[in-house]
């Protein structure tokens, strides 16, 4: 197999592995909001997913990308799979020692049941402890394996959430199924849904496990130095990320939101998360291509046209949501009492298009190899997003958090955008990319918060419509020219 179709492959298996988690969220959003009991108790489970980011960021201290960029340097790959895997074992194992002895004291703070910090705890050490296994699996170019795992653990959480919420309760009350019974706990609809996350992370651990049996325990302290120094500033940068994507929750609870209105919140915040796919999905397909088209001579100019068309189709993508938010709330959010938070979609759907548009702007670093400035944009982010969040949440309550990740995203792409073009110029079509997004701003915000045009799906369509003809009007030579090459 050639070098291309090889690389090819394996981004189209690891893409899978990587979007089928996000798009099994989609299919947990609807279910706990239908099966959970309440919005507090949806507020739970997302006050206590919000933890668990910032603790696997922690927990995996960057030794992820380290063991990479060391294991394709050093001639001793036995040694750096082999130091990475104690590092992160000894370092998992004191973690779970010190949670479950504090674990009381970390219930009163986070104001989280005491059961549900214990099952936390438990997932979080049992997906330390495969990073390294799963990391190995993608250095040593199984990517076929990595993904049927990846895939598995996805399923089986997914699988284990549907028995607990919907059919276990049902089962219980027939005689035939009465030795369910011993399974089933009224009440403990959270609890069941951490259940489902403990039992698919130890699972996964298991059939990783022979790893931990074929490594000779050594552990090379200089070269774990090494490992460490190089990690360090992906741990903070990773930290950076998990402020900017799920500190509102934790901090709206913390400021006197109620745990019903962060239910809301999370729920309908799941929509806004289609962007997420597309940005994902792009990401994995395109950075690639970028690395290795670096050394063409027109490579800005073709950067610069592949950005002006990721703002093309995310922007279509954007108002798409937007104008159909009120039919996509009856598939992903279908019960009304959580709906009067959906006014914050347009601002999450358009911060993670920001997102994207950075992800775009951030090509200039990565060919310099100059990856630390992307921790330090990132920071700029979380400084954004903690000090809009502590200003807005008082008086705006979960709309100022929404504020704030556009503001943060926003931010740094703007400073993404000026220092690339100072030290690696790429002519973006400013102009037509601003143009693009006006429309979509503006389009979006009548369509949605004017309320005589809010349930007028005619004008809305037609809005659509317009903008299609708009990008067909500006993007016709092209288009015509793709079909011709057909």
């Amino acid at each position: 197999m050639s070098l291309s179709k090889s690389l090819f492959k394996q981004t189209a298996i690891y893409g899978l592995a990587t979007v089928l988690p996000r798009i099994i969220s989609f299919i947990l959003n609807p279910l706990f909001v239908k099966y959970l009991p309440d919005r507090a108790a949806n507020g739970d489970v997302a006050l206590i997913f919000a933890y668990l980011v910032f603790f696997n960021v922690i927990l995996a201290y960057g030794m992820e990308t380290a063991f990479f960029r060391f294991y394709n340097k050093e001639e001793n790959k036995k040694s750096v799979i082999s130091t990475a895997m104690v590092s992160l074992f000894w370092s998992s194992i004191a973690f779970l020692f010190i949670g479950l002895l504090f674990r009381k004291t970390v219930a009163d703070w986070t104001n989280i049941n005491i059961e549900n910090i214990t099952y936390a705890i438990w997932i979080l050490v049992l997906d330390a402890l495969v990073i390294i296994p799963f990391s190995r699996l993608r250095a040593e170019k199984r990517p076929m394996q990595y993904a049927i795992i990846k895939i598995f653990n996805v399923t089986i959480n997914l699988l284990l959430n549907v028995f607990f919420l919907i059919f276990l309760p049902k089962w219980v009350q027939n005689p035939n199924y009465s030795w369910l019974k011993m399974l089933y706990y009224e009440n403990f609809e959270v609890g069941y849904v951490f259940v489902a996350g403990l039992i698919s992370s130890l699972v996964t651990f298991i059939i990783l496990s022979p790893d931990y049996f074929s490594i000779s325990w050594k552990f090379d302290s200089v070269l774990w130095k090494k490992m460490f120094r190089y990690a360090f500033p992906i741990l903070i940068a990773g930290i950076a990320f998990a402020i900017n994507e799920h500190l509102d929750k934790i901090l709206l609870e913390k400021l006197g939101v109620s745990k019903s209105d962060i239910g809301a919140y999370s729920a309908c915040y799941k929509i806004g998360m289609f962007m997420v796919l597309f940005r994902t999905a792009y990401t994995l397909g395109i950075e690639p291509f970028f690395f290795s088209y670096a050394n063409n001579e027109n490579a800005p100019q073709t950067y610069a046209t592949i950005t002006k068309y990721f703002v093309i189709f995310g922007s279509f993508i954007c108002l798409f949501v937007i104008v159909f938010v009120d039919v996509l709330k009856y598939i992903l959010v279908p019960k009304p009492e959580y709906w009067y938070a959906l006014e914050v979609v347009p601002l999450i759907v358009l911060a993670n298009f920001f997102l994207g548009i950075y992800t775009n702007l951030s090509v200039w670093y990565k060919l310099m190899d100059k990856t630390k400035i992307g921790a330090y944009i990132s920071i700029v982010g979380a400084i954004v997003t903690l000090a809009l969040n502590f200003i807005l949440i008082q008086k705006y309550s979960y709309i100022g958090s929404a504020i704030a990740t556009i503001a943060a995203y926003g931010t740094m792409m703007i400073i993404s955008y000026q220092m690339g073009q100072k030290k690696y110029p790429i002519p973006y079509e400013m102009n037509v990319i601003l143009k693009y997004l006006g429309i979509t701003v503006f389009f979006s915000a009548i369509s949605f918060y004017i309320p005589i045009l809010r349930e007028n799906y005619v004008v809305k369509i037609l809005l659509l419509s317009l903008f299609l003809y708009f990008i067909y009007h500006n993007e016709k030579a092209t288009l015509l020219r793709i079909l011709k090459r057909k």
